[in-house]
């Protein structure tokens, strides 16, 4: 099946390019080009396009609030183009917060104006794949319950770590997650699969909804309560190390699981050094990194919680968690943090 595409930048040479790059694959038709986004919008309505590719800056309305109208009027999967200067690596984790797929830095491979390796057609590809949803469907109905759950749990003391995974449709469900995260929960580590570039902004925005601080993981940095710490998403695996008291351990190695940080690394190591004492959690991502994982920390004992198809953005590895039987709890991702804390 062919997947067609719309391209929605305010620059015609940057149009031009990203059409190139897409133009010489059998299997992408790009069926139009939009120079703003009342012309984006128009074109949306009129060609219904598999996957649309969203500039961030461009005259009269953003890409960020016209990303916001198309996941509430029109879910589609869109993949951000974005600068790598600190202000576009934040409107960029903020536009993946509402539901972006993917993001593709226009920056890179500016030497080779028509190539670039396949990148963008193979996130245009998994695009293609993604369940979208209206947004802020799921959480809705959920958000004062969980607080109120977590708040008055009386059995969080003997939980030592929380250990999260989570994938492509991920920052949108961390937001609602960590939102419902008490100020002073367990250390909780996460392992999400992002560039690292656009790392440090993702763990700003997630900052900015928890009531608990998220940081970026260090080497060697203690594990307090009240912190969240997410991996830099550099070619370094997320893991925890210590008996007595945890602390993170960052570590180069092979990909696991195809993924390098990888889930399954850092519920593996869960497993090992904090066993029933940890909370497993996996979100919404393509494939199936994390479901070995989560069934290891199952196995000790430890509560494990897998994200209902219903919330997914894409139901991959939970799914895979679901079917190797290591989700003990199977819930939508306003409930989550309700499941994890009571």
């Amino acid at each position: 099946m062919t997947i067609r595409v719309l391209i929605i930048d305010d620059s015609a040479t940057m149009r031009a390019v990203l059409a190139a790059r897409l133009s010489g694959n059998p299997d992408i038709q790009v069926v139009g080009l939009a120079c703003n986004a009342a012309e984006g919008r128009q074109l949306i309505k009129e060609l219904e396009p598999d996957v649309v590719t969203l500039d961030i800056e461009m005259p009269g309305m953003n890409g960020l609030d016209f990303l916001d109208k198309i996941m509430t009027l029109r879910p589609t999967p869109v993949i951000i183009v974005s600068g790598l200067t600190q202000a576009g690596s934040d409107v960029t984790a903020r536009a993946l917060g509402l539901g972006a797929v993917d993001c593709y830095c226009k920056t890179d491979y500016a030497g080779s104006a028509m190539q670039d390796g396949g990148k963008l057609a193979g996130m245009v590809r998994q695009a293609a794949q993604v369940k979208v949803r209206r947004r802020a469907a799921p959480e809705a109905p959920h958000m004062a319950a969980p607080m109120r759950a977590v708040s008055a749990s009386g059995g969080r003391s003997a939980t030592r770590l929380i250990a999260i995974g989570s994938s492509t449709g991920g920052v949108e469900a961390l937001q609602v997650l960590l939102r419902n995260f008490p100020e002073d929960c367990p250390p909780a580590m996460i392992v999400q699969h992002v560039d690292a570039r656009f790392a440090p902004a993702i763990a700003r925005t997630l900052n900015s909804v928890s009531p608990a601080t998220v940081v970026l993981a260090e080497p060697d940095m203690p594990l307090k309560r009240g912190h969240v710490y997410l991996a830099p998403g550099d070619d370094r695996h997320l893991m925890v190390a210590g008996t007595t008291s945890l602390h993170a351990k960052l570590r180069p190695g092979e990909p696991i699981s195809g993924h390098r940080p990888s889930v399954d690394a850092l519920f593996m190591s869960v497993a090992q050094r904090v066993g029933a004492d940890a909370i497993g959690i996996l979100l919404t991502g393509m494939g199936a990194d994390g479901a070995k994982g989560l069934l290891a920390m199952h196995q000790t004992g430890a509560n494990t919680i897998a994200q209902d198809e219903a919330t997914c953005t894409v139901f991959g590895m939970p799914r895979v968690a679901i079917s190797l039987g290591a989700a003990r709890t199977v819930a939508p991702i306003g409930r989550i943090a309700q499941h994890a804390f009571s």
